[in-house]
């Protein structure tokens, strides 16, 4: 019930047939944007850069992680490059336990972050970015946290903690481009289900 300006939106679950139907469309989503910017990049001289600076697989597990829930979004991160490396061997082997742990964490923490009411005050695309930016936060702190581990305890040399910074600075532009499209994507939703 909204009656003033303080009144929150909140969000229900959506049912099980829509989280994995939604899980199952994100994971073909997070596995063919990758290849669809492999092979652009290719065509431009860039190689592997353009995933590597635009971050496709990303964009599907956020966005189902708010549009469905946790379930959705973990289920879909920690898929996506599992199957992503079976088909295509793409991200590389060494890479892949981290892109799981990762990806899992965004679409974990975006489904979390779903659930939270904000004032009606906060314009909706200013507060799907929140939700967003906190979920990326979340889900770097997670990263960083399975690199210190796998540095620090577990004597892996093939990775370092600064390898966080880099990816962020590196994948910027996705960033950006998840910073625009998933908030209007969401207030798109939101004003169809007014």
């Amino acid at each position: 019930m909204q009656t003033n300006a303080t009144a929150v939106r909140t969000y229900a679950l959506p049912s099980v047939r829509f989280q994995s139907a939604a899980a199952a469309l994100a994971v073909i989503a997070a596995v063919a944007l990758p290849q669809i910017f492999h092979v652009a990049g290719a065509a431009l001289g860039l190689g592997t850069a353009l995933g590597q600076t635009l971050l496709p697989m990303h964009l599907p597990v956020l966005l189902v992680g708010l549009l469905a829930g946790p379930y959705a979004g973990a289920a879909t991160g920690a898929f996506a490059p599992i199957i992503s490396f079976a088909l295509t061997g793409m991200p590389m082997a060494p890479m892949v336990p981290f892109m799981v742990i990762e990806l899992a964490a965004y679409g974990l923490f975006a489904g979390i972050l779903r659930g939270v009411a904000l004032p009606n005050s906060i314009p909706s695309p200013i507060a799907w970015l929140m939700k967003l930016l906190g979920a990326q936060v979340a889900g770097r702190v997670v990263d960083a946290i399975a690199i210190a581990v796998a540095v620090y305890l577990l004597g892996n040399a093939q990775m370092s903690v600064a390898s966080v910074a880099a990816a962020v600075v590196t994948g910027l532009p996705g960033l950006v481009l998840q910073w625009i499209a998933i908030p209007v994507i969401m207030f798109v939703v939101d004003r169809r289900h007014d």
